[in-house]
């Protein structure tokens, strides 16, 4: 995939690059925003440009693409790219962008690197760039083709039927379709972006799991309020919280999202902490509906009883299929197991397909104590909120 000479270009200075890539990410940012502003309206979340998220993940999978293609150069890191394309998906990314980020990501790294950045280096890094630039745009085309999208277009707008209190920080809205068109079907485990004016006027979006399916091609989304604590409060979950009522329409994304429960016979373990509850309920409810009669071990660790959103719905759905053992973990309170997640005494299937979400150091806890408990690496499939963090540093 990469030729030998930008191969040879690339291993010898990616100690430099990887080492600079924060900088020149966050001077990237900084100049394409100031130049087009317009693309923090409606595409860039502003929260994780505050944050330093976005930037961070984008150096993350620049070195981790890289590397795959240095470590394994017949193969393609399909399982990062695929994260990637649909994240870009979910919010509308084209084929014409890659252009201005190409621009624009390569003026920092000129300006970072200064003199550093020869004639071969920059060949070498832009092979790079067009080799992981173009894999996206096919896959991104695949993907708005099979949601019946072209150019990016998915939006479309839903009216919320109901509203339930789950905490005191999280909500559900129930969500009808607005207008006669088809609904594009959601796997359980994908996500929807939803897009909201702020009162600035500039519009935002967050991704969103959808946590449960209803008649006539209703969806349920459950949102956390976001509080900074240190940084700036959640702009699209606090306005949504203060805002969204019966009635009011939203704008949706068609779904998207590369982990998806899969078909089969395989036992199930589906783990998750905090509002990582989200996808694993949406899990739960198909195999409730589609009488599954698998194996399924339901791991959810939280900080309480009080805390923990759609408790009623992960039992009520766990308890009604004949396979299924649920153990919960609280930090706080009684409820369940005292503490944060731990395996000692539990009854890990043989053989069995893992979904993990949550936040990162749960994730990575409960991954090494799967794995730990016979689980292969290769049937650990997790989901991220936000910008993924975990994949390139794992």
């Amino acid at each position: 995939m990469l030729s030998a000479e930008s191969a040879a270009v690339v291993r010898a200075t990616l100690p430099v690059v990887g080492e600079a890539l924060d900088t020149i990410t966050t001077r990237f940012y900084e100049t394409m925003f100031a130049d087009r502003p317009e693309l923090l309206d409606g595409l860039f979340n502003r929260g994780n440009q505050r944050s330093g998220e976005q930037r961070r993940a984008l150096a993350g999978s620049i070195a981790g693409f890289a590397a795959a293609l240095l470590e394994h150069p017949d193969e393609r890191p399909d399982a990062l790219l695929a994260r990637i394309a649909h994240k870009h998906a979910a919010v509308g990314i084209t084929e014409d962008q890659y252009v201005i980020v190409h621009k624009y990501l390569f003026g920092a790294i000129a300006e970072v690197l200064g003199d550093a950045v020869t004639p071969g280096v920059a060949a070498a890094w832009d092979e790079v760039y067009w080799l992981m630039a173009g894999a996206l745009i096919a896959m991104e085309a695949r993907i708005y083709a099979e949601a019946g999208a072209r150019d990016g277009r998915t939006w479309r707008p839903w009216r919320v039927a109901d509203r339930r209190e789950e905490t005191a920080d999280v909500m559900s809205l129930v969500l009808a379709p607005v207008g006669d068109e088809p609904v594009q079907p959601a796997l359980p485990g994908q996500y929807v972006s939803v897009r909201v004016r702020m009162p600035d006027g500039i519009r935002q979006l967050r991704q969103y799991t959808i946590s449960g399916f209803g008649e006539g091609g209703q969806r349920r989304i459950t949102v956390k309020r976001v509080r900074g604590e240190g940084a700036p409060d959640g702009e699209v979950s606090n306005l949504l919280h203060a805002t969204a009522r019966p009635g009011d329409e939203l704008t949706l994304s068609a779904p998207f999202g590369d982990v998806a429960l899969g078909d089969g016979d395989r036992p199930l373990v589906l783990a998750s902490a905090g509002i990582g509850c989200t996808p694993i309920t949406a899990m739960l409810q198909h195999l409730a509906l589609t009488a599954d009669r698998r194996r399924v071990l339901l791991l959810h660790a939280d900080r309480s009883a009080a805390h923990h959103a759609l408790r009623r719905d992960m039992e009520e759905l766990a308890d009604a299929l004949p396979g299924a053992d649920r153990v919960f973990w609280y930090e706080h309170g009684p409820g369940g197991r005292a503490g944060r997640i731990d395996l000692t005494g539990v009854d890990v299937p043989e053989n069995a397909v893992a979904y993990l979400c949550g936040p990162l150091e749960f994730m990575r806890d409960a991954r090494e104590r799967l794995i730990g408990a016979g689980v292969a690496p290769r049937d650990l499939h997790y989901e991220v909120f936000g910008p993924d963090l975990w994949l390139p540093a794992a």
